[in-house]
């Protein structure tokens, strides 16, 4: 016999359905994949796998294509390869053998937090995540507060922090490179 829930407890349990959870089937390795990349939605990893399925589709139906459309297939592969490179999904445009392996898991590498992390302007995905939802990175002249933002390789130069920011002033501080017409501002 179980007892009556009490009235903060029916209060915390009124969303959740325990036997329709979604992550009790098969979805251990989203489970993973969101707390590793710190996705604050689910619908993003599950718009990412979409989009990295109809890639690998793509390249597929590209690789069948028989041998009487080979100009068209040379230059869809290269001009697929192309795009995937220029947003930083793959690493090399020689084959569409690459293509056929992508992951969700790359879109989720090049989502901003993860690419602070890379810089090495956060210590960790959480300090990058805050970063981001603070409002202390902008990427080119715009200050970015969304932390679901694709960085292509061509702005991942463009990656700063914002000039009024705390954080900025605290690593020219740092590497004593901070000007005196900055501290007036």
């Amino acid at each position: 016999m179980v007892r009556k829930l009490k009235y903060h407890e029916q209060k915390l349990l009124r969303r959740l359905d325990l036997v329709n959870w979604e992550a009790s089937g098969g979805n251990l390795a989203e489970v993973r994949a969101l707390r590793r990349y710190r996705l604050g939605r689910r619908e993003d990893y599950v718009h990412y796998k979409a989009l990295a399925r109809a890639v690998r589709a793509l390249a597929r139906r590209l690789r069948d294509l028989g041998p009487a459309s080979a100009a068209f297939r040379a230059r869809s592969a290269a001009a697929l390869l192309e795009k995937l490179h220029g947003l930083g999904l793959v690493n090399s445009r020689q084959s569409l053998a690459v293509c056929e392996s992508l992951s969700a898991a790359a879109f989720c590498r090049r989502r901003l937090p993860c690419l602070l992390v890379k810089l090495r302007m956060a210590q960790n995905l959480r300090h990058a995540v805050t970063f981001v939802e603070q409002g202390h990175v902008r990427v080119g002249p715009e200050v970015v507060t969304d932390p679901a933002l694709l960085v292509p390789r061509a702005v991942e130069d463009f990656i700063t922090w914002v000039d009024a920011s705390r954080l900025r002033q605290k690593v020219l501080d740092y590497n004593q490179e901070r000007d005196d017409f900055d501290l007036a501002a």
